[in-house]
């Protein structure tokens, strides 16, 4: 159990690699590590079901069985008529001629099973070198009581991943390279001043994955994309791979540049060539579109197929973070500028994007007193950091996007005109799911690879009902709420079994009758802004929580606001 995270990350690495179920329990039958069905058990001694378990303990054997229930080692298991694994493939751990632990292989399905029939000997000899590389780790925290503190030293130090470490109490005890470099301070700072981290976005449920955080170090404060991580009695905090500062890898710019813009329809086929039509052009651009529609996806297709593709790529939510701090991070600032200021100062987004592409997203809820700053970066091609008198030249390419009408808002004084038009000159308009005839399928099947292989689940079917029922539903979040429904449908289906309409959430069994119910329109085509008023009513109805009816239609809270404002709902 000391060496229990490195053995966690080998097996999750394992599954994924054969994809596999795997697992790893001790001498004492203790699940060490496990994925799919078993990550919910670690920690804990398996139950009466470990006959085979206790035979490789035993005999210190390989054991594979490719015909569950009927092999002889599964007669007398009490839960041998309701096993699920059609296939299993084990290894002990040897150390010192002591058997002190199994690594398994295990199949839930057909294809999995006539997987580890078909290539027994290679796995298991992978499985064998696995198991040697176990013992090396085992041995080496023998040898000395801090040798687990040596061996996450050493993994996050060389991590290029930004991480920091911190107590129970919150306090930072240490940081590798890449986050002091993020956060533009030294080791000694790190550990002698007062740090704070907290969520941009404070949620009553907990999130899988990076969000934005604002970490405030003494009287500053940082904008950082990362996610925090519980080992035992202490914290580690990742910083996203992707930083404001950090440029697009040349891996990114692949040869198909158009493999995250996913579906055939006419409109994104027009959409394509546009792309390559106007992606090598300077000009700037406007996408507009519904939430959730992908319009940093199209921002980001945009730059890999531009002259700018070897140059930094930054992205930067407009509505989501405080004006102040916006600022800051646009326009950047000199030593001295301000209370709490770095004393070497901060270079802003905007010259960090010399050469390269800066997208502003919800760019119509951008100040008007920022907005007449981006209007001057745009007229004179320079930036102004605060408290600077001297401008600094830039060659930028900037794309934005809204879902916001920008007329609406120019006629209430709420948005710059002789922006809208600087900002307006290639528009690009991202049709709604709803519009995107034969597209659903094509996103259905992707975001079921990407889901699974995120989670180390086997890849599940889905049935042609269920397909046939998405295609009906009208998809108030778009492509975001699509996504999260496929990645909670992962996380449900039974291992081994289709995606079925019993996993769908109610409200698709119902959808037609709410609308039939909540509108008093004899027609039978309903007005597509009615149907989505209907959809967040009964959302809020049925959660009570805002930012939990926001995840559920795959929209920020920031828009959910604004549409409950529109529809006059309570």
């Amino acid at each position: 159990m000391k060496l229990q995270p490195t053995i966690l990350e080998f097996t999750q690495k394992l599954s994924a690699v054969l994809q596999l179920d795997a697992e790893v329990v001790d001498a004492n039958l203790v699940r060490i590590a496990g994925t799919g069905p078993y990550n919910k058990f670690i920690g804990k001694k398996l139950n009466t079901s470990s006959r085979i378990f206790r035979y490789i303990i035993e005999t210190k054997n390989n054991k594979v069985v490719v015909k569950t229930r009927t092999d002889p080692i599964c007669e007398g298991c009490t839960t041998r008529d309701s096993c699920e694994e059609t296939a299993f493939l084990g290894v002990p751990i040897i150390l010192n001629e002591s058997c002190i632990g199994v690594i398994s292989l295990v199949a839930f399905n057909q294809k999995s099973r006539e997987l580890i029939k078909n290539n027994t000997q290679l796995f298991l000899d992978y499985i064998q070198h696995i198991s040697q590389i176990f013992v090396i780790k085992v041995s080496e925290s023998k040898k000395s009581s801090s040798g687990l503190d040596d061996v996450f030293s050493s993994l996050i130090n060389n991590m290029d991943q930004g991480v920091l470490v911190l107590d129970g109490s919150n306090r930072v005890l240490h940081g590798n390279a890449p986050a002091l470099a993020n956060l533009n301070i030294s080791q000694t700072e790190l550990t002698s001043i007062e740090i704070n981290i907290q969520p941009l976005l404070v949620h009553d449920n907990k999130l899988k994955g990076p969000e934005q955080h604002i970490i405030t170090l003494g009287k500053r404060q940082e904008l950082v994309v990362g996610q925090f991580h519980v080992i035992k009695s202490q914290q580690l905090f990742l910083m996203s791979f992707y930083q404001p500062h950090n440029a697009i890898s040349q891996d990114d710019t692949s040869m198909n540049l158009f493999k995250d813009i996913i579906g055939e329809s006419s409109q994104m086929l027009q959409l394509k060539t546009l792309i390559s039509r106007v992606a090598r052009s300077p000009s700037s651009i406007l996408i507009d579109g519904e939430s959730g529609t992908g319009k940093e996806v199209f921002a980001k297709a945009i730059h890999a197929h531009s002259d700018r593709n070897k140059q930094s790529f930054i992205a930067i939510n407009c509505a989501a973070i405080p004006e102040q701090l916006l600022e800051s991070e646009l326009f950047g600032y000199v030593k001295g500028a301000f209370t709490g200021a770095l004393t070497k100062g901060r270079v802003g987004l905007i010259q960090a994007a010399n050469n390269g592409t800066l997208f502003l997203d919800e760019i119509g809820d951008m100040s008007m007193t920022l907005q007449s700053k981006l209007l001057r970066v745009l007229e004179e091609r320079e930036v102004m950091p605060i408290g600077s008198n001297s401008p600094v030249p830039v060659n930028i390419r900037i794309i934005s996007a809204t879902n916001r009408n920008f007329k609406e808002m120019i006629a209430q004084n709420d948005f710059r005109e002789d922006l809208y038009y600087r900002l307006n000159v290639i528009p690009m308009h991202l049709p709604a799911l709803r519009e995107r005839k034969g597209d659903i399928e094509h996103l259905v099947y992707h975001f079921l690879e990407r889901h699974s292989h995120a989670i180390g689940a086997c890849y599940p079917g889905i049935t042609e009902t269920v397909i046939n029922s998405l295609n009906a539903y009208h998809w108030p979040g778009n492509i975001r709420e699509l996504s999260n429904l496929i990645e909670y449908l992962v996380n449900i289906v039974p291992v081994g079994d289709q995606i079925d309409v019993d996993l769908l959430p109610p409200y698709f069994d119902n959808q037609v009758e709410v609308s039939e119910t909540k509108t008093r329109v004899t027609d039978d085509y309903l007005n597509l802004e009615e149907i989505e008023k209907i959809k967040i009513e009964e959302c809020i109805s049925r959660l009570g929580n805002r930012k939990l009816v926001a995840k559920e239609l795959g929209i920020g809270v920031a828009t959910l606001y604004r549409k409950i404002k529109k529809y006059q709902l309570s």
